[in-house]
């Protein structure tokens, strides 16, 4: 958490860190202890895609926010790898790559440049020029409360749709059994 304070006051980026939340191992504890929607807590996530132009697996950070989670076969197509070539990073590739541990990760400040890929359903977020979103803020009892305007200009992430969408309900009469 010092580090990305530091990182902050380095570049001048306005935000809060709030500190000492509780135990908020899930968006929806997050969300419930700042007293916000879980669609505004965002989730900055480290895949590891093996290129076809790389010796070495490629980080790469996902942002996505809620409850949503990260549909792979978007993702992999718009790496334009297969789906095995993606791995979620574990959490000690997270720490050693980011400099923060899995569960606090922010969405900027991180020990390695890598590539980022912001989910465009974030983008429902952004009704004005300060609209406030939170993120992990380099542990995990500290919050980043951060206007999203700002947060899309410090980290100028791509912006994809990558959330899984809601599944059709089976119609067959076999399930309303």
């Amino acid at each position: 958490m010092e580090e990305l304070r530091a990182y902050m006051e380095r570049f001048g980026i306005q935000g809060r860190l709030i500190q000492d939340i509780g135990d908020t191992p899930s968006v929806a504890t997050a969300a419930e202890a700042l007293g916000v929607t879980p669609e505004r807590v965002l989730k900055t996530l480290l895949f590891l895609v093996d290129m076809p132009d790389s010796p070495t697996p490629q980080p790469i950070i996902v942002i996505s926010h809620g409850l949503q989670r990260v549909d792979q076969k978007r993702l992999s197509t718009y790496l334009e790898v297969g789906r095995r070539r993606i791995k979620f990073a574990p959490a000690d590739v997270v720490l050693k790559t980011l400099g923060y541990p899995a569960g606090g990760v922010p969405p900027f400040g991180h020990r390695t440049t890598c590539r980022i890929l912001l989910d465009a359903s974030v983008m429902s977020l952004h009704t004005n020029e300060e609209s406030l979103v939170y993120a992990g803020g380099g542990d995990d009892k500290t919050m980043l409360e951060i206007a999203l305007s700002r947060l899309l200009a410090i980290t100028s992430p791509e912006i994809v749709p990558l959330s899984e969408t809601e599944k059709e309900p089976d119609a067959s009469p076999s399930s309303s059994l």
